[in-house]
């Protein structure tokens, strides 16, 4: 395993959709891990392979909650219930915050890491990260879904002096 180079605000592939995974090799494997890794060195909640320079479809999310991470390949979203207006953040958007407007709940389906197909059902922040993570394969980006005005600047002297 090895930790990736996130890619930031501005950089050109975050704006390119990502394409599908024809083959689930040990490539793809190693590069799941190496997304978890990663995710997981930076603190965050989902990565999708674009982030790391990869036009593929692949996201993962981990929630920190006991379940499973969820590594997945190809995702679509089939089905959305309701709204809820939430506060994101981004790795590739170091230190910004923002509000959107997500679905409450998602249906995804989507191959697992061994080629087999799986559903899913998220909702609350499961269905918010799936939601932000499919975004990224298609190319779009917080600022794009933010809501006007919302963006907020949060230096780690801050994050630090709230824990207090």
């Amino acid at each position: 395993m090895a930790l990736r180079e996130i890619r930031k605000e501005g950089d050109e592939i975050l704006k390119k959709k990502s394409k599908d995974v024809e083959v689930i090799d040990e490539r793809i494997k190693t590069l799941i891990e190496d997304m978890i890794e990663t995710m997981h060195k930076y603190d965050g909640v989902g990565l999708a392979a674009v982030q790391v320079g990869i036009l593929k479809k692949i996201i993962v999310i981990d929630l920190y909650d006991e379940k499973p991470i969820l590594k997945l390949i190809n995702p679509v979203i089939v089905k959305t219930k309701g709204k809820q207006e939430v506060e994101e953040g981004c790795l590739s958007f170091p230190n910004k915050y923002v509000k959107v407007i997500r679905p409450a709940e998602v249906v995804v389906e989507a191959l697992n890491e061994n080629g087999k197909k799986i559903k899913i059902t998220g909702t609350s922040l499961l269905a918010q990260a799936i939601s932000h993570e499919i975004d990224h394969l298609n190319g779009v980006v917080l600022t794009d879904v933010m809501l006007p005005g919302t963006m907020e600047y949060v230096t780690p002297e801050d994050l630090e002096n709230a824990k207090k």
